[in-house]
C-alpha cells in the first residue's frame, strides 16, 4: 500500500486522518485548505508520519468563483492571469517548505465541449469554464496545450515537483487524435491523473465517449489515479463511494476491476488517491476497499 494516498480537502481533518490513513501509505493530497493552521497541521503530520504531500491546485481556498487555472482560455488576459495564479502558488508552496511530490491541475480548462452532446447536467461553476468545439479550433487547442506543457516542464525543474494534469470532460481533440500522446512523449516531465468516477460519468452522459479505451491509452502516462465509484441509474446518481467488489457494473456501477486490471498492466507503480467519501461506509468496509484495491493491483503470477 506504499503507493496509496488519502485526500484532505477544505481543511486538515484529524478525525478523517485517523480513520483513513494507514502506516506506510504514500501520503496525502491536499486542496482548498481554509487556514494557515490547516497547512501547518498538514506539514507537521507529514513530518511526524513520514509521508509525502501531493497538491491539488489550489492548495489554499482564496474564495474565488473559479478555482481552476484557465490556462487554455482564448482571452489573453484570462490566460495570463491563470499562469500568474499558478506562479504565485508555486512561490507560496516553496516558502511553506511543503516539498510536494506533485502538483495537479484540471485539464483542459476551459473544457472543450463536444457540440453533439447535451452537457446541461455537467457541473460548471461559471460560464468561463467551458467552450464549445465550434468556437475553439483544434489548432488553437494544440498551440495552447504545448505552451502549457513547456511552461510546466520549466517550472518543474525550478521548483522540483511533478506537474500532473487531471482529465476533466474530454472531447475528440483528446480521444480521437494523437497530438496529446505525442506531447506527453515530448515533455515526459508532465504526467496525467485519471479519475475513475469522472471518466465513467462522462461515458454515461456522452454517447461518443468510452472510458475503457481511454484508460488503456493513457494509463501509462499517469502519475496518480483518483479512485472512487459511482452508481448511475435512471433518475439518480450516487457519487464518491469507496470502491468495493460487490459494486457490479450491471447494477450501474463503474467497471472498477477492469480499470484496475488495465492500470496494473500499463502502469504498475502508479499512485492511487482514494478520492472517495469514506464516511459513506463503515471502518470494516473501508479496510476491505483498501485490501481489494491492493490485491487487484498485485501481480500474482
Amino acid at each position: 500500500m506504499g503507493r496509496f494516498l488519502i485526500g484532505q480537502y477544505g481543511a486538515f481533518d484529524p478525525l478523517k486522518f485517523g480513520r483513513d490513513y494507514r502506516k506506510g501509505f504514500f501520503g496525502i493530497e491536499a486542496c482548498l485548505l481554509q487556514t494557515d493552521e490547516d497547512i501547518a497541521a498538514l506539514r507537521q503530520a507529514a513530518i511526524e508520519h513520514s509521508f509525502q504531500v501531493g497538491i491539488h491546485f489550489p492548495l489554499r481556498d482564496r474564495g474565488v468563483v473559479i478555482r481552476d487555472a484557465l490556462f487554455l482560455s482564448q482571452d489573453s488576459e484570462e490566460r495570463s492571469d491563470a499562469y500568474r495564479r499558478i506562479q504565485e502558488e508555486l512561490d507560496s508552496i516553496k516558502m511553506l517548505k511543503l516539498n510536494p511530490a506533485y502538483i495537479l491541475f484540471h485539464y483542459p480548462k476551459p473544457v472543450i465541449l463536444d457540440d453533439r452532446v447535451n452537457w446541461s447536467t455537467w457541473h460548471f461553476s461559471d460560464r468561463r469554464e467551458y467552450a464549445y468545439e465550434r468556437d475553439y479550433s483544434f489548432e488553437v487547442f494544440e498551440l495552447r496545450t504545448e505552451e502549457l506543457f513547456q511552461w510546466l516542464t520549466d517550472q518543474s525543474k525550478i521548483y522540483g515537483f511533478v506537474p500532473v494534469l487531471e482529465f476533466d470532460a474530454l472531447n475528440r481533440y483528446v480521444y480521437d487524435s494523437e497530438f496529446l500522446e505525442k506531447l506527453l512523449q515530448k515533455y515526459p516531465a508532465v504526467r496525467l491523473c485519471l479519475d475513475t468516477g469522472r471518466l465513467y460519468l462522462q461515458e454515461r452522459r456522452d454517447p461518443f465517449f468510452k472510458s475503457i479505451p481511454l484508460m488503456r491509452r493513457y494509463a501509462k502516462y499517469a502519475e496518480v489515479i483518483h479512485l472512487w465509484n459511482l452508481q448511475y441509474n435512471d433518475g439518480f446518481v450516487k457519487l464518491r463511494y469507496p470502491v468495493l467488489p460487490e459494486q457490479l457494473p450491471q447494477e450501474g456501477w463503474a467497471p472498477i476491476a477492469e480499470y484496475l486490471h488495465i492500470i496494473r498492466e500499463e502502469n504498475p507503480d502508479v499512485k492511487i488517491q482514494f478520492e472517495h467519501r469514506s464516511d459513506l461506509v463503515s471502518e470494516v468496509e473501508l479496510e476491505r476497499c483498501y485490501c481489494w484495491v491492493s490485491d487487484l493491483l498485485t501481480d500474482h503470477n
